[in-house]
């Protein structure tokens, strides 16, 4: 496996399907960053106003970057499959730098999580990045087909994506599992 692409996210994140905020990955340059997709279910805006929260927009980002980033690398370096991690590590959310909203998201409107790797070291990784709602009826592997990393890092993309929100320092790490074996 050189990258995720082609990769079905529920086999790379451990998650239910309930939590599961991810519905593809587009471009990925393991070391440098990521670009993934997520469109909001009907029990995702449930009881909240047909709006998917800016909270679960936070936990979108993250699962598509720093969970899924930090298993591929993981797995990579122990030369296993994400479902022999489940069994050594419990990926967890650690901090949260800034988080600037500039506009909101509905069911059935798809956005994409671009994320940039900005540490990795330890199983913990720290990654920047931005939410953009995407145009109706978009081939997002084929817009992203011919991307590279200068593009991505700098968000050059079409003028009919809108920005949803930027975001800064979002970190988590790989906890073993025997930690809380033993507690």
């Amino acid at each position: 496996m050189e990258n995720l692409l082609g990769i079905e996210p529920k086999n790379m994140l451990l998650h239910g399907p309930t939590k599961l905020l991810l519905d593809a990955f587009h471009w990925h340059q393991p070391n440098f960053g990521i670009v993934a997709s997520y469109t909001p279910k009907a029990r995702d805006v449930y009881d909240h106003f047909g709006l998917f929260r800016g909270v679960d927009q936070v936990e979108a980002f993250a699962q598509a970057t720093i969970v899924s980033c930090g298993t591929f690398n993981e797995c990579k370096k122990q030369n296993c499959s994400p479902i022999d991690l489940k069994d050594k590590f419990i990926p967890a959310f650690i901090s949260i730098g800034n988080v600037n909203f500039h506009h909101y998201l509905e069911q059935d409107e798809t956005f994409i999580s671009i994320g940039i790797i900005k540490f990795y070291k330890f199983r913990q990784m720290v990654c920047d990045g931005r939410i953009y709602k995407i145009p109706r009826d978009l081939d997002l592997d084929a817009y992203f087909r011919n991307f590279n990393q200068d593009e991505i890092s700098s968000y050059q993309l079409n003028n009919n994506f809108k920005l949803v929100a930027e975001l800064f320092d979002i970190t988590g790490r790989a906890l073993k599992k025997d930690l809380f074996d033993k507690a």
